[in-house]
C-alpha cells in the first residue's frame, strides 16, 4: 500500500511536470527531418528489452518490458524534456548451484522504472538522452529485498525517424541503465544494470 502510494504521487508529479511544459510550449516550426504533434509534443509507446551486466548477470539472464514517454520541445526539433515510465520484467536463471549439490531457480525483478532527462538532437534524427529517475520493486517480500526503490540513472543514443506524412515516427535507442544501490543491502549482485533497447512508435 505504501509502495503504490510512492508511485502514484510520482507519476502524479511527472505528469504535472509534462502538463505545465505542455502549457507554455508555443507550437514549433517542423522539418522534413524531424516530426512532431501539432502542439510540439512528442508521445511513443515502446517495447524494451536488455542484457544484465556487472555483478547482476551472475543471477539474471535478460529483460524484457514495456514504456510510454513524452517528449516536451524546449528548442524546437533539437532539445526535449522527456518523461518515461515503464515496466520491466528482469528474468532469473535456472538451476543455479546452492549446496550439497542442489540448485535453485533465481526470483525475477518485476521493476516500474519512472524517469525524467533531456534529449539532444546532434544532427536530424540523430539523438543523445540522459535520464534518472527512481525505479520500484514490485515483489520486494519474493525477493528477499531490504529495499523498496532505488535511483536510476540512464544515457541513452538512438535515431528518430518519420513514417508517415501525419507525423507518425519510429525511435530506436540503446541505453545503458543502471541503479545506484543494491535492492538488497547484503548481496552484491542484487545492484541492477543492463545494457538495454527500446523500440518504440510515436505520434
Amino acid at each position: 500500500m505504501k509502495n503504490s502510494f510512492k508511485i502514484s504521487a510520482l507519476v502524479l508529479a511527472f505528469a504535472g511536470l509534462a502538463f505545465g511544459a505542455k502549457a507554455q510550449t508555443t507550437t514549433p516550426t517542423t522539418t522534413s527531418t524531424s516530426t512532431t504533434t501539432n502542439n510540439g509534443i512528442r508521445y511513443s509507446i515502446g517495447v524494451d528489452a536488455g542484457i544484465p551486466l556487472g555483478d547482476f548477470k551472475n543471477n539474471y539472464k535478460w529483460n524484457l518490458g514495456g514504456s510510454v514517454q513524452a517528449d516536451i520541445p524546449v528548442i524546437s526539433n533539437q532539445l526535449f524534456v522527456t518523461v518515461n515510465a515503464g515496466y520491466n520484467n528482469i528474468f532469473g536463471k535456472k538451476n543455479l548451484p546452492y549446496v550439497n549439490g542442489q540448485t535453485y531457480d533465481q526470483t525475477a525483478y518485476h521493476l516500474i522504472p519512472v524517469k525524467a532527462g533531456l534529449k539532444y538532437f546532434v544532427i536530424p534524427n540523430f539523438y543523445v538522452q540522459g535520464e534518472a529517475g527512481v525505479a520500484f520493486l514490485l515483489n520486494k517480500s519474493d525477493l528477499n529485498a531490504t529495499k523498496s526503490a532505488s535511483f536510476i540513472y540512464a544515457p541513452q543514443v538512438g535515431v528518430q525517424f518519420p513514417v508517415s506524412a501525419n507525423g507518425n515516427f519510429i525511435d530506436a535507442g540503446i541505453r545503458y541503465e543502471a541503479a545506484t544501490t543494491k535492492f538488497n543491502t547484503d548481496i552484491n549482485n542484487t545492484k541492477v544494470s543492463f545494457l538495454g533497447i527500446r523500440v518504440a512508435y510515436g505520434f
